[in-house]
This record gives C-alpha cells, structure tokens and sequence, in this order.
C-alpha cells in the first residue's frame, strides 16, 4: 500500500479516521477504543478516541481484541469490532450487527459467501475471559474463539449496507474503493455526494446532521442518507 493502512488517505480523511467515525455515529454514547502496536504512528483522532498498545507484537488480531476488551472494561456489556480497512462501513450495519447480539449469544459475526467476518462483528465484552485463555494457549486464530462462543452467524440478507464488508487487502482494493461515488447527502433539502462534512461545510460553524447538532468537524464522516442542516 505503501503506508500502513490506518494513515492511507480517504478523500482528504484517512481510513482510521473514517472508520473511527463511522463507529462513533452508530453507538454513541459509547468509548470508541483503537488498539495500536507499540510505537505505531497513527492519524490525527478526535479527543474522544482512546488509543490503547497491543501487549504483546505479532500475536494478531485475537490479542488486539484482549487489548480492546480491557479498555471498554465495565463501560460496555457490548463491543463492535472493526479493522481499520472498511471504508464503506455503514452505521446502519454496525447496529443491525450489534442488535443481533441476543441473550444466548456471545458474538453476532457476518457470513457471507462461505466466509466468517469476525473483525466486523459484536462481541459480549464478557467473552474476555476466552479470549484471554485462548492466548494463554497460544491459540491465536479468531476461528478458536468463535468455536468458544455462542456465535449467531448473519446472513447477508440480514445485514443492511453489505457493502461495508468491503475491505482492502491489496492496492488495486484501494484504488477501486477510492474510486466508488461519495455518498449521497442532503444538504438543506439538495442533494449532494460527500465523504466528508468538510466538503459541504463552507466555513460554517452550526451543523446538523439527521436533526442532531454535531461539531462541524471537517474529517466527519458522511454515508448515504444523511440529513445535514446549517444555520
């Protein structure tokens, strides 16, 4: 990619940022947590973002999760687990995801095609404890934890906005997600195609967006539907 992906630019954003931002707007008023490697040089992140290190370097993505897991602590009773390559996340899947955790069910992971999404998935915050044996097991795959878990698996019917599981696993991914249309927006009841609300903004300091009063907040990210307002 030629940087790591979490800095690779996103229509004057970056794909940490976007993705952090995404996650926000779906589960506010929740702790937003990045888990980052030791020494690792991140993006700007809003205030709000709390950025916690790996323990251990090179134990994938199953350590990130414990990392993760003991961060939110007693704040959550559930997590939204995302990798930092999904562009095209929606809110509107981040709660259909989240909402599918129902009682009996530790993680609710998307299946589409044959193929488990466990790092665009909710997990139970108690399953920490798993987690943790796992590792201590060195059983690092995220395939062990879900065989530990009471899963429920979602369909791609069920799952509105499926093309949030697009994720960029090499430059050409990259390149053809940049070059997907912005989303479609109103702004003050006209359509409009936007990434960002600094595209829209204009200098203006009084937004709303679906009816709510954001910060205007350039690198805020936008997704089809969106409702924004100033005044």
């Amino acid at each position: 990619m030629g940087l790591p992906k979490a800095k690779l630019e996103w229509h004057g954003s970056t794909l940490l940022r976007r993705v952090t931002g995404i996650v926000a707007r779906s589960i506010a008023p929740g702790p937003i947590v990045v888990v980052a490697a030791d020494g690792q040089d991140l993006p700007a992140l809003p205030g709000s973002v709390e950025v916690v290190l790996d323990a251990r370097e090179g134990r994938g993505p199953l350590q990130g999760l414990a990392a993760g897991l003991a961060a939110v602590g007693e704040r959550a009773g559930v997590a939204y687990v995302s990798s930092v390559d999904m562009p095209l996340l929606h809110p509107a899947f981040v709660r259909a995801v989240v909402e599918a955790l129902g009682p009996g069910v530790d993680v609710a992971v998307p299946e589409v095609a044959g193929y488990r999404h466990p790092l665009a998935a909710a997990y139970r915050v108690s399953v920490r404890g798993v987690v943790e044996a796992l590792l201590a097991e060195d059983r690092l795959a995220m395939s062990a934890l879900l065989d530990r878990c009471r899963v429920r698996r979602l369909a791609g019917a069920e799952l509105p906005a499926a093309e949030s599981l697009t994720n960029l696993n090499s430059p050409g991914d990259y390149e053809r997600a940049l070059g997907v249309p912005a989303p479609s927006v109103q702004v003050d009841g006209s359509s409009m195609r936007a990434w960002t609300l600094g595209e829209v903004l204009g200098g203006r300091d009084r937004v709303t967006l679906n009816g709510v009063a954001v910060e205007p907040d350039p690198e805020l990210p936008l997704v089809c539907g969106d409702r924004l307002g100033f005044s």
